[in-house]
Parts: structure tokens; sequence; C-alpha cells
């Protein structure tokens, strides 16, 4: 292994009681910031009688209340405009604009300092150089640069470790592969849902063989496709590339990576941030690997507008194995799994939607997208897959279709009514897809 493998070696091989104290302080530090600077939080800690001298231990920083996505909608409606009184820094210092991409609903508006900034770029520089980036890349960046967060600091912490970024942009995806082609770019950011569709767009319009092209590693984020085994088998196959997940938010930072090690999981980058895991019914803080809880976060640098104790509701476990890479930063098994908000009941029986990805892309002769409705035929729940058959694979239809029943009654313990369609019939998309829907909550 190379000698320079870590971005930060004395914070990512910290040992384990100094990461702890270093979190500890980190949080007494930030929470006493948001107290005394931002209107919203010092109201919201006095109401539950905490006080930044009550904070001594991590039993009490769970003393500490829990903010919710639909607190900072209310927020907004609130003085200074736009960010309301969250925010603990004179609006002359915010430098940075950037919101959320509204899928849950109305956007949250995320301001930042040129400080803060930095920070975001200096998360992302862990994330690139644990996964192989090295100033003798030319890294791809194929999204479109506006007011959502997406890979924008991505291209900045690219820079900062000595990458040569070229931004896609507003170039088509056509244009895209070509401007891969001809600059030979090794690496490379998107969406899991992209990088497929992607490739598919190079096959299937311009006769050009993805794994080819000259890309080796690409880093994804907003959708947990590239830790679902099945998935990222799909990309890497298409690409003849390493491909890496990351988890991060508008609202909290970019908070975990997956490394070379590809351990099957994801590191917390513990350093900057402080993550708990909420049983999802009882509320209690999960240490213990093997347990699946919701996801309490805390960004222990970041000043304009503080996330303490954020409830993500990311549905994460811890894992019980140190990685290979060496990093003593904890790792959460198989990355992030779903949203508490999406992992539903259907027929009694808890249904989290990246079990059907799996499915699915697990499948020979299935393309890559797939719809999941659910919704009601009388009293009763029902669950339709739409899914589309690939050219080559019209014979097999039938033998497909029994395997597909078998392995979601297997993998999701559920029976689904599923629908083939032909390849290219079901809708496509850039960034973030939403191909679980559930009617039921609109009746």
């Amino acid at each position: 292994m190379e000698k320079i493998q870590y971005w930060n070696p004395f914070l990512e091989t910290l040992p384990r009681e100094k990461i702890r104290k270093l979190q500890l302080r980190k949080f007494q530090k930030i929470f006493r910031w948001a107290y005394e600077h931002s209107v919203f939080h010092r109201s919201l800690y006095d109401r539950a009688g905490v006080l930044p001298k009550d904070i001594r231990s991590f039993e009490d920083i769970r003393r500490v209340p829990k903010v919710e996505k639909a607190m900072m909608r209310d927020i907004q409606s609130r003085d200074p405009f736009p960010y309301g009184d969250a925010l603990c820094v004179p609006l002359d210092q915010v430098s940075v604009f950037r919101q959320t991409s509204g899928t849950t609903g109305k956007p949250v508006y995320q301001p930042d300092t040129w400080q803060d900034w930095e920070w975001w770029a200096e998360s992302w520089a862990f994330i690139l150089w644990a996964q192989g980036y090295r100033p003798r890349d030319r890294v791809f960046i194929p999204f479109g640069y506006n007011i959502f967060v997406a890979f924008w600091a991505g291209h900045y912490a690219a820079e900062k470790i000595g990458c040569e970024v070229v931004p896609g942009g507003v170039l088509d995806t056509q244009a895209r592969i070509l401007k891969i082609q001809e600059l030979q770019a090794t690496a490379m950011m998107a969406t899991p849902t992209y990088v497929l569709g992607m490739a598919d767009t190079a096959r299937q319009k311009m006769d050009i063989d993805p794994s080819q092209l000259s890309i080796n590693k690409i880093t994804c984020a907003g959708e947990p496709g590239a830790s679902i085994p099945s998935t990222k088998k799909r990309m890497e196959t298409a690409w003849d590339a390493k491909v890496y997940d990351h988890s991060g938010a508008t609202e909290i930072g970019a908070w975990s990576y997956e490394c070379q090690a590809q351990p099957g999981g994801m590191h917390v980058n513990e350093a900057f941030f402080l993550v708990e895991i909420e049983d999802l019914d009882t509320g209690e803080i999960i240490e213990e690997p093997g347990r699946r809880g919701k996801m309490i976060i805390t960004a222990l640098d970041r000043q304009a507008q503080p996330c303490v104790r954020f409830d993500s509701k990311d549905v994460i476990e811890w894992d019980d194995a140190p990685c290979a890479c060496g990093r003593t930063f904890r790792l959460i098994k198989g990355g992030v799994v779903g949203r508490s908000d999406d992992i539903t009941k259907v027929k009694g029986v808890l249904l989290a939607p990246a079990a059907i990805e799996e499915v699915v892309r697990s499948i020979d002769g299935l393309g890559d997208e797939y719809e999941v409705i659910v919704d009601k035929l009388g009293d009763r729940d029902r669950i339709k897959l739409k899914v589309e058959l690939m050219p080559d694979a019209q014979e097999r239809s039938k033998t497909i279709k029994t395997h597909l029943k078998d392995q979601l009654r297997l993998k999701t313990n559920l029976a689904y009514l599923t629908e083939f369609y032909d390849y290219g019939r079901l809708p496509r998309y850039e960034v973030k897809a939403k191909r679980f829907k559930d009617l039921r909550k609109k009746h």
C-alpha cells in the first residue's frame, strides 16, 4: 500500500479514546456557539432546560433536543431574510448560498461563511484521498452546477488535493461522454442513477463501450445505490472502474465515505461529525453493532447555521469490524440503507426500498430503471413493481419473471404484482431518482 494513504494521518488514525475526547470537546464548543449566537437554538435549549455548562459527558449530549428539517423550514419565515433566526453570523459574513433539493418538501436554505465552505472542501478531501484521488487525476464532474450543493464541494476538494477538474456543467449526456473520451478523464462524481444512465447512453446511442473509456474510479452520492452490491457491480462492470460511496447532506455536510479497502460500509468522519444512532421505536441510543436505527448527527465545526443533533432520518447501523485501511473512524455497515420515512409497513411487513433495488439490479436481463408503487385495493395493501426488460431478454421473460418474484419474496417477504416494460419506457433521472411511491399516504 502507498506511503501516503491518509489525507490527515493524525486524525484518521487517532486512538478511539482520543477521538471521543475530541468529539466531546468539539460538541461543547459548537453547542455553546449555537446557544450564544442563535435565537432559535437558545430558545430551543432554554425550553429543554439544557445549558452549555450542563454538557460534561456523552450522556449529557443525549439530553440536547433534536432539530428536524420541518423546524428549519419554519425558521426561514423569520428574520433575518432569507435564513431566519438560526443564523449565527451577520449576513455580511455569509459568502455561500445553497439549498436542499426539495425532494421531501419545501427546500431548506443553507448559508455558509467562507470558513464553513473551506470546512466543506476539507471534509471532501478526506473522502477523495481515501478513494484514491491523487494530483495526477483528471476529474470530470457531470452535474448541472446550480443552487443544490451536490458535487460543488467535491469540485473544490479535488482542486485542493491537486487534481485537474473538468466541470461538465451545461453539457448534455452525450457531450459529457465525448468530453471524457476526448480528455481521457480518470475519475468522475455522479449519482448511481446517472452513472448507469451515462453508460446506457454511451452503449445505446453512441456505440461507445464505457468500459473502454479512461475512467478508473467513480464517487457516488445522493442515493444508496453505491452501497447496494448489485447496483455497485453493475456500475463497476459498465465502466470497468472502482465505484465508491459517500453520504452527505446540505444541512449536515459530507459526513461519511467508503475507502479503497471497500469494507462493505462507510467510515464516519468522526473528527468533524458526531453520529448517534437512535432506536426507531424507543429513542434509545444504540452503541452496539447489528441494530439499525436513525442517525442523529452533529457537524462539529460548522458555524453560520449550526447542525446540532439533526434528525437526518437516515437509517444506519454500526459495523463491528475494523477496516483493513487502518482508519480508526467507525464504519456503518452497508452504508445508508434508506430513510426512516421511506421504510414502511406493507401487508404488515417492514419494507426498505433498497432491498427491492438489490433484487432488480442482481437479475440478468432486467434494465437499470424500475418503479415501485404501493396502493390499496379495497382495504388491502398492494405493491406493484414496474421494470424494464432488456431487448435481448425477451425470449427469457417468463423465466426472468419467475426468478424475480422468487427473489423478491425471499429478500422482502412480500408478493408483488410485476409488470415488464419495453426498454426505454420508464422515466430516466439525472440527479436523485424517485422510484418508490406510496400512494396510500395521499388517501
